[in-house]
């Protein structure tokens, strides 16, 4: 089958054919349908051989859709032919953290070097790949798997984000976005649809924050050296109860703190590497910052019942698996507005 791999630390990612997969006993094969590409393949992409810590080559693609083509031994409540989406941040499944359907704090897949698939395991821009375990795959039900494969990273990660920071999004509270990319523009939507509160967009493109007023801002603004006093302006002067930052990089971090009101969340959600000093005086009074990573296995079902609801348009552009390392170019340089889908089989 074709794959698309990144072989070699430094070089850019290249479709290579590879042995068909085979499922083992426990594991479900699946002909992957649709699968997303992210900023964090970037990310790993750019470490040090060094810093690398699962064997190279890697087959790309934390973001996965397909139908069921074969089961292996002892699995149970699936059919071939079952259209899913896969649950990416797998886990031991029996942890503390795995008990509660939160895999992506899994306590021991460190200790037993349990990775995502296209973050460590083979990924899902390929033809096939293997899914370890049944319980990391939920039906699609009607969706379009091209439209919700993204969900299954960039809408659930910021979904993970904005419930905890729900109970201060009340009537007349206001949310900042930062970046309206991949992850940005759908939680725009997903503010939109859980919460009543007023909110501010922010990036460095008028194209990206045309796109972030299309799906549901009531306010973009330009991220640069005057974006937090203008939020701050908008706001009469009270700040953000709640900043999403799905940058992370050093001058975003320093706007997302720039922006909290008092007793406001910041969560940083973006990988660039940016950090935020806490401490007396440094924030205004009891600002909460946190970084989560992804989310739950029942957050994900219930992303994907918002989809089913029509509340999540996630803008999509589509490219064939031998296009996927244009794909990769395209985001790199910030061409991409929305998230970019790859069809392995399209």
């Amino acid at each position: 089958m074709k794959a698309l791999q990144y072989r070699q630390v430094g070089a850019a990612p290249e479709v290579v054919t590879v042995p068909d997969p085979e499922p083992g006993p426990g594991q479900v094969l699946l002909k992957v349908t649709a699968a997303g590409v992210c900023h964090s393949d970037i990310a790993v992409m750019s470490w040090p051989a060094a810093a690398l810590p699962f064997p190279l080559p890697l087959t790309l693609g934390h973001e996965g859709a397909g139908t069921v083509a074969a089961l292996g031994a002892g699995v149970t409540g699936l059919s071939i032919g079952d259209p899913v989406a896969v649950y990416g941040p797998w886990g031991c499944g029996s942890c503390a953290k795995c008990a509660e359907g939160k895999e992506n704090y899994c306590l021991r897949a460190e200790e037993l070097s349990i990775r995502p698939p296209g973050l460590g395991a083979p990924g899902a821009i390929a033809e096939y790949m293997i899914v370890d375990d049944p319980r990391h795959l939920v039906p699609l039900n009607g969706l379009d798997p091209v439209k919700s494969v993204p969900l299954t990273d960039a809408g659930l990660t910021p979904y993970h984000a904005i419930k905890r920071s729900l109970p201060k999004l009340v009537p007349g509270s206001t949310a900042v976005v930062i970046g309206t990319g991949g992850l940005g523009h759908v939680a725009v939507q997903l503010l939109r649809a859980m919460s009543t509160a007023r909110i501010i967009a922010l990036d460095v493109t008028e194209e990206k924050l045309a796109l972030a007023r299309e799906v549901g801002a009531h306010e973009a603004v330009l991220s640069d050296e005057k974006a937090a006093a203008r939020v701050r302006e908008l706001t009469g002067g009270r700040g953000a109860e709640a900043v999403f930052d799905f940058v992370g990089a050093p001058p975003t971090t320093a706007i997302a703190g720039a922006c909290a009101a008092v007793e406001g969340d910041v969560t940083i959600v973006g990988i660039g590497g940016g950090t935020l000093p806490v401490g007396f005086g440094v924030l205004p009074y009891e600002v909460s910052v946190t970084a989560p990573y992804w989310g739950s296995r029942a957050e994900l079902t219930e992303v994907l019942d918002l989809a089913r609801a029509g509340a999540l348009d996630v803008h999509v552009e589509t490219y064939s698996l031998d296009d996927a390392p244009l794909a990769y170019e395209r985001l790199h340089a910030g061409k991409i507005n929305g998230r970019a889908v790859i069809l392995p089989n399209g």
